[in-house]
């Protein structure tokens, strides 16, 4: 029984698999459901710079491991330097742990050494593993010898950052979901005139339909830039 911890984490809600784009490359999502499913590898591990969709594929296969009424923990690896090694202890018997953002991690010797036995213990109590960090498993700075190994242990898949029209894409099949069109023309203008990066498009997206559905406006280039013009 894994012990209970009080953390300030939740799961975003509509980050599941349906909601990645994985813009070729669809080889990742489906190895991490496939491992949230207990089919394939026990062990993975993704990389790439922020707005790649890590934390997206983390929260995804947390929610699926949830629905069949398993039990996850999701663990941002930037609060171990104020929880020290304790966070990383006691988890047996979770079905699925995902550490996400690796890099932020203080590699002190006992982190080092806890994530060491929980590595350990996830693959001796026949839990899964997904570990997600901005830059590759090589290029962490880990004195211990031994925990270097037990990070590639499973595979190590690189995620890029959506081209532009991956991007627009995203939105597009995101606003049909939500019930609403999104035009090339409006796509094209966020990518103008906002951050670029996916996960702020996508929040300026969700802003922009209560927006329309409040005022019972059509999401149009001209609304667009009355609701950057008034957030400004």
């Amino acid at each position: 029984m894994a012990r209970q911890l009080t953390l300030d984490v939740t799961l975003r809600d509509g980050t599941d698999f349906e909601t990645f784009h994985p813009g070729g490359q669809a080889l990742v999502p489906e190895a991490v459901r496939g491992l949230a499913h207990g089919k394939g590898e026990r062990q993975l591990y993704l990389f790439g710079e922020s707005g790649a969709g890590k934390t997206h594929l983390l929260h995804a296969a947390c929610h699926e491991v949830a629905e069949w009424g398993g039990r996850v923990a999701y663990l941002p690896m930037g609060i171990t330097a104020g929880t020290g090694s304790d966070l990383l202890q006691g988890w047996q018997g979770v079905d699925l742990i995902a550490l996400d953002n690796l890099d932020e991690m203080p590699w002190e010797p006992d982190l080092e050494q806890a994530l060491f036995n929980l590595i350990n213990s996830v693959r001796d109590s026949g839990g899964r593993l997904l570990m997600a960090s901005r830059t590759a498993p090589q290029s962490l700075p880990v004195a211990l010898p031994d925990l270097r190994s037990r990070l590639l242990w499973g595979p190590v898949f690189q995620l890029r950052v959506l081209a532009d029209v991956h991007k627009c894409e995203a939105l597009m099949a995101r606003s049909r979901r939500r019930g609403f069109e999104l035009s090339p023309e409006v796509c094209e203008y966020l990518l103008r005139h906002h951050r670029r990066d996916l996960p702020s498009l996508i929040a300026l997206l969700d802003q922009l339909d209560r927006e329309s559905l409040s005022t019972r406006r059509r999401v149009t280039v001209r609304f667009v830039k009355h609701i950057l013009g008034g957030a400004s």
